[in-house]
């Protein structure tokens, strides 16, 4: 079997925009640390893009570049509050988390974190447009 004629896995769709948010603040944090410059909003709208393509996934733009804002908002906390060795090693520790084989604490904690930015996101789009939302259920 090829991954290309792969079909999608059963991600709930909650749960593919909270992955999103963790790579591309994974992928964020690698960039800026190597590059000393951070993506562009638009840079990581793209690459989720091509992530999700990968298993035959689309988001809109729209949607894609608020995924890439809460990224970043992300990756710059982690970069604003702790030392550039600890914040090198937290990059690394995403990388490595990417990989659902591999287990790590600080993975599953930045995991609940990105969860925690897209119902609050979630929340604020609802409450822009009048809407009264439940919480999601856990």
């Amino acid at each position: 079997m090829t991954w290309d004629n792969a079909s999608p896995s059963p991600a709930t769709d909650r749960g593919i925009r909270i992955a999103l948010i963790f790579a591309l603040a994974a992928e964020r944090l690698s960039v800026y640390y190597e590059h000393d410059q951070w993506l562009k909003e638009g840079q990581g709208a793209s690459l989720a893009a091509d992530w999700l393509a990968r298993s035959k996934r689309r988001l809109p733009l729209d949607e894609r570049r608020q995924l890439s804002a809460l990224s970043e908002q992300l990756a710059r906390q982690i970069a604003d509050t702790l030392s550039r060795e600890a914040a090198l090693h937290t990059a690394h520790e995403m990388m490595e988390a990417l990989d659902p084989n591999y287990e790590s604490e600080i993975g599953r904690a930045l995991m609940v974190e990105c969860e925690r930015l897209l119902d609050g996101a979630v929340a604020e789009q609802a409450a822009a447009k009048g809407e009264v939302r439940l919480a999601p259920d856990p």
